[in-house]
């Protein structure tokens, strides 16, 4: 899709290239590309999900939450560059739990992140390697993405704090 392009354009380099999708939950499989594989540049890619949940530093301030599959393609990411992708970027907090879980499936040769949209106010030293779009926020503001496997329509909506 053109969305994929523009947010993956340009960094297959190695034919060792792992994407690796944050869950949501309800997990849904056919989210993930679908699982297995995506393709970029005319070319196939493996592609996994991590279920960062348990990695997460504010497990005590969130409601539970039922623990996802992750899928690592292959088994073994050991010598791989992963590209973490994920909708927003905003504290990094949860880039912080994605690379914390990536731990216990092997030792990547690199570790990058793509986002569809970076919307500032890192808490931790952050920053993603490919960006869709930056998008100015305060603190309190919301980003809201839809997909149209998911909800129908492909929308970036922010939500000011206090209104619409």
């Amino acid at each position: 899709s053109a969305r994929g392009l523009d947010v993956f354009g340009g960094f297959l380099r190695d034919g060792h290239l792992y994407l690796m999708g944050e869950i949501r939950a309800p997990f849904q499989r056919e989210w993930i590309f679908p699982l297995g594989t995506a393709t970029l540049e005319g070319r196939e890619v493996p592609a996994g999900a991590l279920d960062v949940g348990m990695y997460r530093d504010d497990l005590r301030l969130r409601p539970t939450v039922a623990l996802h599959p992750t899928v690592i393609p292959g088994g073994d990411i050991t010598g791989k560059t992963v590209v973490l992708v994920d909708d927003v970027l905003f504290s990094g907090r949860t880039t912080r739990a994605a690379m914390d879980a990536l731990s216990g499936a092997g030792r990547p040769r690199a570790v990058q992140l793509a986002v569809l949209v970076d919307r500032g106010h890192r808490d931790l030293p952050i920053r993603a390697d490919y960006v869709g779009k930056n998008l100015p926020t305060s603190r309190d503001d919301d980003v809201q993405v839809t997909l149209t496997e998911t909800d129908g329509t492909d929308a970036v909506r922010l939500v000011r704090a206090g209104g619409n």
